[in-house]
């Protein structure tokens, strides 16, 4: 993965609270998810994450992949979003067995909403939401170098 130095690193993320910004992207599974839509009353998880195949990256997926179930059993779904294409995240879900869909933001507009672009880079940053079902921002967790993290807090955040 690559270097950067902190400063790059601290951002502001959505605060709790805050109204989810829509979306309508592009979804392994051959569909779209449009959040107004097909997650109308529905609460869910976004997990914003640099690139697919990437060490981090991939240990990220596989620790949501390990921790579905739960997920799940919550009627919660899970979506990760980068800006890799569609064809890269088919690749990067089969070859992980990835039980949930991978959103496709190309350029980088939805990643900006949620505050989880790196500036100048305009990579995605490492950062999780878990969205209300008025979806309203209930939890975020943003530590860049931390996967497993980002489930452990996103369960505590559900039971809570």
């Amino acid at each position: 993965e690559p270097f950067l130095p902190t400063s790059a690193l601290s951002f502001m993320a959505l605060k709790i609270g805050n109204t989810a910004p829509k979306f309508n992207l592009k979804s392994t599974g051959e569909k779209s998810i449009d959040s107004s839509t097909d997650l109308k009353g529905k609460a869910y998880i976004l997990y914003f994450y640099p690139k697919d195949f990437t060490p981090g990256c991939t240990a990220e997926a596989c620790e949501f992949r390990d921790q579905f179930e739960a997920f799940r059993n919550l009627d919660i779904p899970v979506y990760g979003i980068s800006r890799d294409t569609i064809s890269t995240h088919e690749r990067f879900k089969k070859e992980h067995k990835l039980p949930f869909d991978l959103l496709s933001d190309p350029n980088g507009e939805v990643c900006k909403a949620y505050d989880a672009l790196i500036p100048l880079i305009k990579m995605p940053k490492r950062i999780t939401y878990l969205i209300n079902s008025e979806h309203k921002i209930a939890a975020v967790f943003s530590e860049m170098f931390e996967s497993k993290g980002h489930i452990e807090s996103m369960l505590s955040s559900i039971k809570k």
